[in-house]
């Protein structure tokens, strides 16, 4: 697998990540272990997870795996603090106290005395800004993190964010964002900022939250996260007559290109101006080497265009 830098920074990560967001919920040990396998023999080395990702237990795996299947240095370890559910109800905390605390919990779990790249995982106008990026600051001074950045931030935002950053000379290096074929928000704002700001995109839900797959095209199969009481109107949201359109164009782009949908999916974004990494969670192994197939894949420039065109 090709390596790029994480926007203008010296940190260098593979060009597809693996993301776990269902480990230790949908996705257990055994499988959670063939995948970073896969992946770490696929040349990956980004791994995303985060401290609320299934109350926890998906760093806790993730903590129990490393040094074990693969030693620490051979992984960019991503997490990102700030979101957490207590009971039904999603809560943000970006105060200084909320994310430090949710950083060291983190830390615990991944039996690691630092991460690679620490996040913060949504915007909260609740506390300051200046108070959330002193907390980057901190995390970087103590050691906690090598590197910083947001996730879920819009163009200003992050913006605003990078400018509190340079004032402690550390840069704000990475925007974790909802980015697809069927979800093109981020180049309203984000591509351009980042170009201008040197921080790069980290695309969440590339294929469409499992829509490009086309896995939905005759229904929502019974095991599918679309079905899941965790995951309530993951996928429904993109099941309008548009992103039909869409996925109908991706499966004829695939179709004349003999690979998968998913491979198309995922070529079309990763080379995307601005993208780094997208970040892909699987539930088994198989759907990942799917996913891995994208690394030999160049879409041609004319199916690239005809999908610009098409997901508008």
């Amino acid at each position: 697998m090709r390596h790029r830098r994480l926007g203008r920074s010296g940190l260098r990560v593979s060009r597809l990540a693996l993301g776990t967001m269902t480990w230790g919920r949908g996705v257990q040990e055994e499988d959670c272990r063939d995948q970073l396998r896969a992946f770490v023999e696929a040349g990956g080395t980004l791994v995303d997870t985060a401290y609320g990702y299934a109350g926890g237990a998906a760093e806790t795996m993730l903590g129990t795996l490393v040094g074990d299947v693969v030693p620490r240095d051979d992984l960019v370890l991503c997490t990102k603090s700030g979101v957490e559910r207590r009971g039904e109800t999603r809560v943000v905390d970006t105060s200084r106290g909320g994310l430090l605390r949710q950083l060291d919990t983190s830390l615990g779990r991944l039996r690691t005395d630092h991460v690679d790249l620490w996040l913060v995982h949504a915007w909260s106008g609740e506390a300051p800004l200046e108070e959330t990026m002193s907390a980057l600051e901190t995390a970087v001074a103590s050691g906690r993190t090598r590197y910083v950045g947001v996730s879920n931030y819009n163009g200003w935002q992050t913006a605003r964010a990078v400018s509190l950053l340079e004032q402690a000379r550390i840069p704000l290096v990475a925007n974790e964002t909802q980015y697809s074929l069927i979800h093109r928000d981020p180049e309203f704002e984000l591509v351009g900022a980042a170009a201008a700001l040197g921080f790069g995109l980290l695309p969440w839900s590339p294929l469409g939250r499992g829509v490009l797959t086309g896995k939905y095209r005759n229904g929502i199969p019974s095991d599918s996260r679309a079905t899941s009481r965790d995951f309530p109107g993951f996928a429904e949201r993109f099941l309008d007559a548009h992103s039909v359109a869409v996925t109908e164009a991706v499966a004829t782009a695939a179709r004349g290109l003999q690979v998968s949908p998913t491979e198309v999916a995922l070529s079309w974004v990763r080379d995307r101006p601005g993208v780094t990494a997208p970040i892909v969670g699987a539930r088994t192994v198989a759907q990942l080497r799917t996913a891995l197939a994208s690394e030999e894949l160049e879409l041609p420039r004319e199916i690239t265009q005809a999908l610009d065109e098409v997901s508008l």
